[in-house]
């Protein structure tokens, strides 16, 4: 049975390592160009792309799917199934009517929640307090097909995007190896989604990493914790981007409530930064000050004056 695996971030790996040593015939990856990255704009291959060469498979990049020359080259190949993992762009229907066995997808929520670009993310934004994958047949709309296999995971206050997108990839690669036999064998059980439940995880813009003083401290640690360690919650200091990766809240958060504006810093010392939300204090841990490395809070204020009543989120430019 032929294969063509498709997908991009370091999420996608597992699935496709799973594939590989369950001795399936992958006979191609697809996955994004590459693209330029860090200040000196250095253009790197993205995580499936380094996996699939030192595996020895063939890879495709091409710049959109939807071309008919994308869908071409894929056709060539001859697929019986498509695995996707976080492959980054919704597929044509020309696409999906190729293989034999359908187009699945390994997605990283428990659909009909979350279905989009950034499900892990908002999971924890939102609250969540626990999260999965789900295995489901692609369709032409955005993660609308049905689904075959679901397995649950909890989010922890202790978790970031970070810790639960290595979590999700592993469960999400174990779950692919315990679905694909049903699958193949043409016994997979397909449960059409509620539409009337689903909720959406649009991609990630600037304002959703943007910190609203106002909100309640629980909602802002969610914040930090969904931001981390991609691109991170900021706000401003003295007109400049100040960076939190890590954050605290105090217990019992509402007696913790300073008689302060929204925003103002009520206390800086090696515990970290205590500042006023809109039902009490969170203490900054990790910090990233406008063109300086992350470090903790404590290291930051060895070497930096922050005086009580200090107001941060009072803007400048980026």
């Amino acid at each position: 049975m032929r294969i063509v695996f498709m997908g991009t971030p370091e999420f996608a790996v597992p699935s496709l390592r799973l594939l590989l040593d369950q001795n399936y015939n992958v006979v191609a990856v697809v996955t994004q160009p590459d693209r330029p990255k860090g200040r000196k704009k250095t253009l790197t291959p993205p995580p499936v792309k380094e996996a699939a060469l030192s595996f020895g498979l063939p890879v495709l990049q091409p710049e959109r799917m939807r071309s008919a020359e994308a869908v071409a080259a894929v056709a060539e190949l001859h697929p019986d199934l498509i695995v996707t993992a976080a492959y980054g762009q919704i597929l044509p229907k020309a696409l999906l009517e190729i293989p034999r066995l359908g187009c699945i997808n390994v997605h990283g929520s428990l659909l009909p929640k979350y279905r989009g670009g950034a499900p892990i993310q908002r999971s924890i934004i939102n609250g969540e307090r626990s999260t999965g994958v789900t295995i489901m047949y692609m369709a032409e709309g955005l993660d609308t097909g049905d689904m075959i296999s679901v397995v649950e995971l909890p989010i922890t206050d202790e978790d970031t995007s970070g810790t639960m997108f290595e979590k999700l990839s592993i469960a999400g690669a174990e779950l692919l190896g315990k679905t694909l036999p049903s699958i193949i064998a043409g016994e997979a059980k397909a449960v059409p989604q509620q539409d009337d439940l689903a909720t959406y995880a649009p991609n990630l813009t600037r304002d959703d990493e943007r910190i609203d003083w106002s909100k309640s401290a629980r909602a802002i640690f969610n914040q930090v914790r969904g931001l981390s360690p991609m691109a991170g919650a900021f706000t401003y200091l003295n007109g400049e981007v100040f960076k939190i990766w890590a954050c605290a809240v105090p217990s019992e958060t509402a007696s913790n409530k300073a008689n302060a504006d929204f925003g103002t810093v009520v206390s800086a010392d090696s515990s970290g930064i205590k500042v006023q939300t809109g039902d009490g204090l969170l203490v900054l841990k990790e910090i990233q000050p406008a063109g300086k490395r992350t470090m903790t809070a404590a290291e930051w204020l060895k070497g930096a004056r922050l005086e009580a009543g200090t107001l941060l989120g009072d803007g400048g430019a980026e």
